[in-house]
């Protein structure tokens, strides 16, 4: 069944990757329960058939989640809004993707962050001032832990980490196979949510990115960031509401590594900081919103009859 349901939904995904090798993958994933003596046939069709029914209504969710929705070009020109990096004309990536469909929240703006400091304040100099001076006395191991977290081509990003992460503990301390796809499913479902609500406060005040403020405002015309810069606007960081949301969530399912997992996300959220391609504010209120974000989708848990 979870073949069969993956399947379909990774071909969807991923139209570039042949559906019917991910389909043959799928056959011989339940071939191979038949071949084990531990399902019969007729069990492994049946499983193969009510996945693949699973996928296809995911796949009539995904299709109405907004998430086609094309960006109208429109953005705001003042001073201290976002624009691409010093040298790029790159386009701001997924500005729509705030008005997604939620899976727990009300809609992804239920907890947008206040406003940012007004551009050229005091408050604005400070937190601009922050991160050159990060920059300036970075250690080895900050320059590390940016690195690790920073993902780009051909590695995961911090949703992926911490998938990764779960992985890892699920090898530790097995679980049933509902229980695990439980465990993936509200850890997932809180991430995407914190995709959505920090693309919501992104695009809601389109903050420009350190490199850009840093030479607009005279402190050095010339300055570069550890980390390249993203081609999307700063406040909040993505990084801190993502890892903000996996730890509560984590720290629910997996309470003696509760301190750990909060530990990670707050990692995950300075280490921007230390790429300077985001101001400490980025940092807080992400993890702040992400926080509240993962205790909802806890909540829910609570409630979903798994202790039964």
């Amino acid at each position: 069944m979870i073949g069969g349901a993956a399947s379909r939904v990774l071909a969807y995904l991923y139209p570039e990757l042949p559906a019917a090798r991910l389909d043959a993958m799928a056959e011989r994933a339940a071939g191979s329960r038949v071949a084990a003596g531990v399902s019969y046939p007729s069990d492994a069709r049946a499983g193969l058939a009510l996945g693949r029914t699973v996928g296809e209504a995911v796949i009539a969710y995904a299709k109405r989640d907004g998430s086609t929705r094309e960006w109208d070009g429109k953005r705001p020109r003042a001073r201290g809004s976002w624009e691409p990096p010093p040298g790029s004309l790159a386009r701001p990536v997924q500005p729509e993707a705030g008005a997604w469909k939620t899976w727990v929240m009300a809609s992804g703006r239920q907890f947008r962050s206040p406003p940012p400091p007004a551009y050229g304040s005091a408050a604005f100099r400070k937190e601009t001032q922050a991160v050159v001076d990060t920059k300036a006395r970075l250690t080895p191991e900050q320059k590390r832990i940016a690195s690790f977290w920073a993902g780009g081509q051909g590695t995961a990003l911090p949703p992926g980490v911490w998938n990764q992460v779960v992985l890892s503990f699920l090898h530790r301390e097995p679980l049933s196979v509902p229980r695990a796809a439980r465990v993936l499913a509200l850890l997932n479902v809180a991430q995407a949510d914190a995709g959505v609500a920090s693309w919501d406060t992104k695009y809601a005040y389109w903050v420009t990115r350190p490199e850009n403020a840093i030479r607009d405002l005279g402190i050095d015309k010339r300055w570069k960031p550890f980390l390249d810069t993203p081609f999307f606007p700063a406040y909040v960081s993505g990084h801190a509401t993502y890892s903000g949301a996996a730890g509560e969530v984590l720290a629910y399912l997996f309470p003696d590594e509760a301190r750990l997992f909060r530990s990670k996300a707050q990692e995950a959220a300075t280490s921007r900081v230390y790429g300077g391609i985001h101001y400490p504010m980025d940092g807080v209120q992400g993890i702040r919103m992400g926080r509240q974000i993962g205790r909802l989708v806890v909540a829910r848990a609570r409630a979903d009859g798994a202790r039964r």
